[in-house]
């Protein structure tokens, strides 16, 4: 019989080990398993989180394999494939990750077809649009981690401007995660104020402009790796958060990359839009009433997308 929650995690580069690191902290699984085809680095990784969880609360068996070991996961996280590389084009990107992800799916479905698969691999929405169309699991089983990053680097930065906690300003950000993704400042509030009215409210706080702030999340990603060369503690945090949602049935609203179905009249493309997330993956997507601009540009993202997957043999 089955006893407490295991979770596997495809690669243990920086963001697969960090995912397991934090996701081991939270005392979120009684047994994570990292899989990686360099066998060594999932070991070490495995080993070195290990050696530390016999001083937590919770009890966390942490272990390298392959994938037979992943059988019978309730979450498989997706973290495998390359990061883009300077000068390197999203359709590049995506080649090269989708043809990595395209032989991993018939074992994963193997040994864990009822599993809730937590995608973070990039591009991000791309990768989960070609699990949907290949796997033949259940849309819902099939959370992409989308624009929920983008939208606490936004929430956060809005903070530090605002000197309020970011749990109070309420902002998103819809479509790609990535260059197009878009911010709709009609949904966004602080407190119970509508976000513009807040800051007209109040000109010292001197909030930069919109687009400044789209900028800002925009760049926010490369801005971290020109620093320390690569981002993995915030999408840790993040996938950990996604991960705590679906196994306390938590029902939160957050924006999730998943398939549209006649939304804003798209189809075939996977984008986020603030999903309900809970104990069977993604519950409903619920479509807001955004501003006919809004719209134009939520769609122009989507679109973005669909002339990267048309360039690809998925």
């Amino acid at each position: 019989m089955k006893r407490g929650v295991k979770i596997s995690i495809l690669g243990a580069g920086r963001v697969g080990s960090t995912v397991a690191h934090t996701i081991a902290v939270q005392g979120l699984a009684s047994e994570i398993v990292l899989v990686d085809i360099m066998k060594d680095k999932a070991k070490g990784e495995a080993l070195d989180i290990s050696q530390g969880t016999v001083l937590l609360d919770t009890c966390t068996n942490v272990i390298s394999g392959d994938y037979p070991d992943t059988f019978d996961s309730d979450i498989i996280i997706f973290t495998l494939g390359a990061a883009r590389k300077p000068g390197q084009s999203r359709i590049d990107l995506a080649k090269g990750n989708v043809a990595i992800v395209e032989s991993v799916i018939p074992e994963v479905v193997r040994y864990s077809p009822d599993a809730k698969y937590v995608i973070v691999s990039n591009p991000v929405d791309i990768i989960t649009y070609t699990i949907m169309r290949l796997s033949g699991v259940a849309e819902n089983q099939i959370i992409g981690t989308g624009c929920l990053l983008d939208t606490a680097r936004l929430r956060e930065e809005v903070s530090t401007y605002a000197h309020i906690s970011p749990k109070n300003i309420h902002l998103q950000v819809f479509g790609e995660h990535g260059a197009t993704a878009m911010i709709p400042w009609s949904l966004g509030s602080i407190y119970s104020t509508r976000f513009d009215e807040y800051v007209a409210e109040h000109p010292e706080i001197r909030m930069p402009d919109h687009k400044s702030l789209l900028d800002s999340v925009h760049s926010a990603g490369g801005q971290v790796i020109k620093l320390k060369g690569a981002t993995f503690n915030a999408v840790a945090i993040i996938t950990a958060y996604v991960c705590s949602c679906i196994l306390h049935d938590a029902k939160a609203v957050m924006p999730l990359s998943t398939m549209m179905h006649g939304e804003f009249g798209l189809e075939n493309v996977c984008v986020s839009l603030p999903c309900v997330l809970g104990a069977r993956g993604i519950e409903r997507v619920n479509v807001p009433k955004m501003t006919e601009e809004e719209v134009k540009e939520f769609v122009a993202s989507a679109k973005s997308l669909q002339d990267v997957t048309a360039g690809l043999d998925i």
